[in-house]
């Protein structure tokens, strides 16, 4: 079976997000296994304070950030555009019970997609978290994404709100099939 490899165009910006995370006293970071996201992932796993941990499915990431709050702690949910349609229904449960939550959300079905059943949910991603309630913001420049994540970890976690954060695909490189 044939898997797919992205290629990135610039890995810099990971580190920027990453400061953010830690400055904010992020704790666990829950994820579904992504190469867009494998720097943060790597880098959360490697740092003594975060719990780095994957998720079998993105909603588990929604009950999961709900937990960490109820347990005095902050986390941030990474999961790829294709997967925030799993979490529609759970994102209920942020919006009734006010949790603040943050995903940073790798995007797919949109620049340079070599794999069609990417595309449906791409195109939906942000208006699917918009009609739940969550606040969505879009990074397509690498120089913003730090100040981006930061203003969107204060929304969250000071502002008590519901935050997607969108990667382009543009961002995380053309992805390429491995045979």
């Amino acid at each position: 079976m044939a898997a797919s490899k992205s290629v990135a165009t610039d890995s810099g910006w990971h580190a920027g997000i990453f400061r953010a995370l830690k400055a904010a006293d992020v704790r666990q970071v829950p994820y579904v296994p992504d190469a867009g996201h494998s720097e943060l992932i790597r880098r959360a796993h490697a740092d003594p304070v975060m719990n780095a941990y994957p998720l079998t499915t993105e909603e588990e990431g929604v009950a999961a950030a709900a937990g960490a709050w109820l347990g005095g702690e902050r986390a941030v949910v990474l999961m790829q555009s294709s997967g925030a349609g799993n979490c529609i229904n759970m994102l209920s449960l942020i919006a009734a019970c006010r949790f603040p939550f943050l995903t940073l959300v790798t995007m797919r079905g949109e620049w340079a997609e070599f794999n069609p059943w990417q595309v449906p949910m791409g195109r939906a991603t942000q208006g699917a978290f918009e009609l739940m309630g969550v606040s969505v913001r879009r990074i397509t420049d690498t120089a913003k994404a730090e100040s981006e994540v930061a203003a969107a970890l204060d929304d969250a976690f000071l502002g008590e709100q519901p935050v997607a954060v969108l990667f382009s695909q543009s961002l995380i490189g053309r992805k390429t099939w491995i045979k």
